[in-house]
């Protein structure tokens, strides 16, 4: 027993010298702090993560950008010289223009074809699931995948596009060959993924009270009406997340125009996230690749702010929301 004891309270004041040596002062916690305390430490992995890999690339590009570093030396600092020399760049603008027009292009038609077939696959037919999975099935393709695919089809001479058009006696244009249908033909293969959207319009859709369309209805409004003013308005703030994440994820293309044009032909789909990975990976310049990558992220943010401050004017919230 005595030696119980006394193993004891060594392993107690084995403790208490270890509290001590690490400053740490223990209370008793309320429940609130517990809650608190659990949940970080359950969060911790993602914390660590992001640190490790989202936030500290993060700072450490925002530093490279000011650096001249070609992989192969050690990186040297060199103030703005890669802002001049950015602003100076003519295939900067020439990146700007391209994903530009292809986001201005296939944004608004995603959408709209999105929301249409929502819109059809909201009413009560046969085999609704069926037709449900076959039009949401391209948005779980991989994008390498899709890209080899619509190469096929655009090809001029035996694709499947130009085929078909032979047979009701039309040339097909060279489309990704043509510095005039090469976005016009990224953009068509854009709208094959518009079925990923469903998902979120059908939700919308499916929240908007029936009372409304039963006292529409009584009145005397038709189809069309219901649907450009009841279903469009109360659907806006579903369309508004959709048309931001849609601009967000068309500047940041790549993967189609590395595939299937590398920019070609004559740098017609020269995207600006291609032109990053030429900078960084073909010309190993990846401080200039970094100072391009941060001007991106400032025009993603001045057309997000752009398209929050629209949202006042168009945007229907059945309770108020504030203003952006």
């Amino acid at each position: 027993m005595v030696g119980e004891r006394l193993a004891q309270r060594r392993s107690r004041d084995k403790v208490s010298r270890t509290r001590a040596f690490l400053g740490l002062r223990f209370t008793k916690m309320t429940m609130a702090q517990r809650e608190a305390l659990e949940g970080y430490i359950a969060i911790s992995p993602w914390i660590v993560g992001f640190i490790a890999f989202t936030g500290g690339p993060i700072l450490a590009s925002l530093f490279l950008s000011f650096t001249r570093w070609p992989l192969i030396e050690p990186p040297e600092f060199t103030g703005l010289q890669n802002l001049i020399r950015l602003a100076g760049d003519p295939l900067v603008g020439q990146a700007l223009k391209v994903t530009s027009l292809y986001t201005f292009g296939s944004v608004p038609l995603s959408i709209i074809l999105g929301f249409t077939l929502a819109l059809l696959l909201n009413q009560r037919v046969k085999g609704l699931a069926v037709w449900r999975t076959i039009y949401y099935l391209p948005a779980v393709v991989s994008g390498v995948a899709v890209a080899v695919v619509w190469v096929w089809v655009f090809q001029p001479e035996f694709g499947v596009l130009n085929t078909l058009l032979r047979y009701i006696g039309i040339e097909g244009p060279n489309w990704l060959f043509s510095r005039t249908w090469v976005i016009p033909s990224l953009i068509l293969m854009s709208l094959w993924g518009a079925g990923g959207g469903i998902i979120i319009y059908l939700s919308g859709l499916q929240g908007i009270p029936t009372e409304i369309y039963e006292a529409a209805s009584i009145d005397g409004a038709n189809a069309v009406r219901r649907l450009f003013s009841i279903t469009v308005p109360m659907m806006t703030p579903v369309l508004f997340l959709q048309l931001v994440l849609g601009f967000i994820g068309s500047f940041q293309v790549f993967t189609s125009a590395y595939i299937m044009t590398r920019g070609g032909p004559g740098n017609a789909s020269l995207f600006y996230v291609l032109y990053i990975y030429r900078n960084a990976f073909q010309y190993f310049e990846m401080g200039y690749a970094c100072a391009l990558s941060w001007v991106l992220t400032l025009v993603i943010v001045a057309v997000t702010l752009l398209l929050f401050w629209t949202a006042r004017f168009w945007v229907f919230y059945e309770v108020e929301v504030g203003e952006f």
